[in-house]
């Protein structure tokens, strides 16, 4: 199973760049399978912290998240950690072309297991767009460039996500300390992002 929250299987265009990606998420995944329990907990609790401190998250009202799964750095107290100081969140449905709906969380009772072995939310869904609406949009990835160029997993259910967020809103891809700062190719429909948190903090682009 992949270690994104929202697999994204769609195939890449041909060409070098395309090839340099796959090779990068090979290395990417491979080093995330070798992390212990002990450091994906330290690092969901490090990333949960920061988050909650920053001005950008303090400020929002509605923050758009995702479930983790796997080894990806895990979310599961920052989405409890978000309700508790009063924030609406927002999680993904995954749809059949891979585009992602939105619902609200209510807590931990509030997610159904889906297809892929995902999380998602029960209720009402709120459509592609709602996405929109929020004040900070949290993200995952499998790293990012110094300019904020995230790497995904593929097809593209982000960066159509992305695409949708109104310009000047917080995007944060979360990831590990060794993720931060690394040389993404890029494609045409890749989307950058505003910050990525890691346990070091925030790096803003």
């Amino acid at each position: 199973m992949p270690t994104s929250q929202l697999p994204e299987e769609w195939p890449s265009p041909g060409g070098g760049t395309a090839a340099a990606k796959l090779a990068l998420r090979d290395r990417l995944v491979t080093t995330r399978r070798r992390r212990s329990l002990a450091e994906i907990g330290e690092s969901a609790g490090a990333i949960a912290d920061h988050l909650l401190a920053s001005d950008e998250v303090r400020r929002s009202a509605t923050v758009a998240a995702y479930v983790s799964i796997g080894t990806e750095p895990g979310t599961t107290r920052l989405l409890d950690d978000l309700l508790a100081v009063g924030k609406r969140v927002v999680l993904p449905v995954l749809l059949p072309d891979n585009d992602l709906d939105w619902a609200v969380y209510s807590g931990p009772t509030s997610l159904t297991r889906a297809g892929r072995g995902l999380l998602q939310p029960l209720g009402t869904t709120l459509g592609v767009e709602a996405v929109a609406t929020a004040d900070a949009v949290l993200v995952p990835g499998l790293a990012v460039s110094p300019t904020g160029m995230r790497l995904g997993r593929g097809g593209g259910s982000y960066d159509r996500t992305l695409a949708r967020v109104p310009v000047g809103t917080f995007t944060c891809v979360l990831l590990y300390d060794d993720e931060v700062g690394v040389d993404v190719p890029a494609e045409a429909h890749d989307r950058r992002v505003a910050a990525a948190c890691s346990p070091a903090g925030i790096r803003r682009f």
